[in-house]
């Protein structure tokens, strides 16, 4: 059986509100447009990754609302297996986006079933994190099932990449099972308790609380990557006119994932998935700014 990537996290509907600028705190201010999205930082990576064309499935929870058809359809019709997602009765999760007109945006995220992925729900899928060729988690589900995750592929020698979002410190097991960790720069700081240092220091110091490799995204300055398995350096991101950078860090894990898993070396693999990031933020919307592989490749190819 082909293997395939494993994406266990959240799915939400997106909520997303613009405006000229964000709000400041006790402002209220007048907007441009609304809309609603499919996303959620765990079925943003799978999509990303069904849309690069590589296998994928996800393990899930779905609440029972007006969003549960949508949500499931979107994944399906990527082509995410879904086969181990389960409904349970409750709210779906939710995000609410505020987007400010250059393409900076704050969310608030209401878990609601993502809940309910559990440490005993993943224990029941045993098989499919030891059939995966990598794993890839966020932090939209419970601490308690991503230790879980992590433990189970340390024991099937399966690569588990991180993306610590939602900021918050992590206990050092967690991160001495990490073979990618994925933060961008506010996470790398809560990580390291609050301390602004250059990316080469804080690749290193992240290092040093047992990490296999770090991936530091950058934003418009690219990724910085270090570790056991690549030399550190940076990677500089591509030049575009930014609309929406929801997706973006989701579209460059599941794209750098595939990358990965595909033999290229680490540096191929983040240029690779840093211009699919680039496409993605030049489209509004989360899963719908995801690009296909055909389309990365003739960015590339025009990037030169």
């Amino acid at each position: 059986m082909k293997k395939k990537l494993l994406v266990v996290g959240s799915i939400n509907i997106d909520l997303v509100a613009c405006a000229n600028h964000l709000p400041l705190p006790g402002q209220t201010i007048l907007g441009s447009s609304f809309d609603v999205f499919n996303g959620g930082k765990g079925a943003n990576q799978a999509v990303a990754i069904a849309k690069l064309g590589a296998p994928v499935e996800m393990i899930a929870c779905l609440g029972t609302d007006l969003f549960t058809e949508r949500l499931l359809s979107g994944l399906n019709d990527a082509g995410v297996d879904t086969h181990l997602v389960q409904v349970a009765a409750g709210p779906c999760g939710v995000a609410h986006i505020s987007r400010a007109s250059g393409g900076e945006n704050s969310i608030i995220v209401i878990s609601g079933a993502n809940r309910l992925v559990s440490a005993a729900y993943i224990d029941a899928h045993l098989e499919a994190v030891q059939r995966a060729s990598m794993i890839l988690v966020q932090l939209e589900t419970p601490l308690e099932a991503v230790m879980r995750l992590a433990e189970q592929a340390w024991e099937a020698k399966v690569p588990l990449m991180l993306d610590p979002a939602p900021a918050r410190p992590l206990p050092q097991l967690l991160l001495s099972r990490t073979s990618w960790l994925t933060p961008n720069e506010t996470e790398a700081q809560t990580l390291l308790g609050r301390v602004n240092v250059e990316p080469a220091e804080a690749a290193e110091r992240l290092l040093a609380m047992g990490v296999r490799n770090v991936a530091l995204k950058l934003g418009p300055q690219g990724v910085f990557l270090a570790g056991r398995d690549c030399v550190a350096e940076q990677v500089p991101a591509f030049k575009v006119n930014a609309v929406d950078t929801t997706a973006a860090g989701d579209c460059f894990n599941g794209s750098f994932a595939v990358a990965l898993t595909k033999g290229k070396a680490p540096r191929e693999a983040a240029r690779y998935a840093a211009a699919a990031a680039a496409i993605s933020v030049t489209r509004a919307g989360a899963q719908p700014s995801l690009p296909t592989a055909e389309e990365v490749e003739t960015f590339l190819s025009r990037a030169g």
